[in-house]
């Protein structure tokens, strides 16, 4: 998109999957990418700064290491459910959110956010008040002793998901002040290294029936794209939005088409 060219993003989760097509489309459109990873990215991006989400030091390092303005954070780095409860709950959302927060002063008016959430947190409704609650920590820590002391049902890594939808939908209205819109990407299922991973933790039977209806499971180009319009000038009237990009699976269960048994 050419109102990407020379746009300075940070992008997270850059060395592999969905935030290294979104990092290689972002450089493909002229941006320059600073990458936050664990690991190394798989693709030419400006500069590298190692960080990981679950260890608020490290974010605070990482952050630190931030130079000037950037246009962009596009939140992508994620954890599947087959890591421990506690972890994948850190990096998900308390990691993610504590890195929004640190890098929403480096941003300017018209600014953009986007995190990659999942169709699997569509539960949402279901635990609004308990995310409620949640969204009313203010740290890292305290929302990890909060979650500590707020056993959920089902999969942690659903919750961390429902947390992230609903913070971005929140944070639509309190980033008004300034100037900065933030959204987010709910993903079905996708092909990427992780895949396995989530088979095992939600299920295999359910994964492969999601992919008989719509014909295939996406590819990380099919999130990338809509991840990079979400940060661009095109969608500059979007805002606290959560968009499902599952091949019409989503849809299809709102209208009442079609019925899935819930990953637990």
């Amino acid at each position: 998109m050419s109102s990407l060219r020379g746009r300075r993003v940070i992008v997270t989760g850059a060395s592999s999957g969905i935030g290294a097509a979104v990092a290689q489309q972002l450089i493909d459109a002229g941006a320059e990418v600073t990458a936050l990873d664990r690991n190394e990215p798989t693709v030419a991006v400006a500069r590298y700064i190692p960080v990981d989400l679950a260890d608020p030091a490290s974010i605070d390092n990482a952050v630190a290491q931030l130079s000037g303005s950037y246009d962009a954070l596009l939140n992508v780095a994620g954890v599947p459910g087959t890591l421990p409860g506690d972890v994948v709950f850190a990096v998900n959302f308390l990691g993610m959110r504590a890195l929004t927060e640190a890098v929403v002063p480096l941003l300017p008016r018209g600014g953009a956010v986007v995190i990659v959430s999942s169709t699997a947190g569509n539960g949402w409704p279901a635990r609004i008040a308990a995310l409620t609650e949640l969204m009313e920590t203010t740290s890292f820590e305290e929302g990890a002793a909060w979650f500590a002391s707020h056993p959920q049902e089902g999969n942690a890594y659903n919750f961390s998901k429902e947390a992230a939808t609903v913070y971005t939908q929140g944070q639509g209205i309190a980033l008004l002040e300034r100037g900065i819109r933030i959204n987010a990407v709910l993903p079905g299922p996708v092909e990427t290294p992780i895949l396995g991973d989530f088979e095992e933790s939600m299920g295999k039977d359910l994964l492969d029936g999601v992919r008989s209806i719509v014909g295939r499971h996406a590819t990380a180009q099919d999130i990338a794209g809509p991840v990079i319009f979400l940060a661009s000038d095109e969608s500059r009237w979007v805002n606290g939005h959560a968009l499902a990009v599952d091949g019409g699976l989503t849809g299809g269960v709102l209208a009442g088409r079609l019925q899935l048994t819930p990953p637990n």
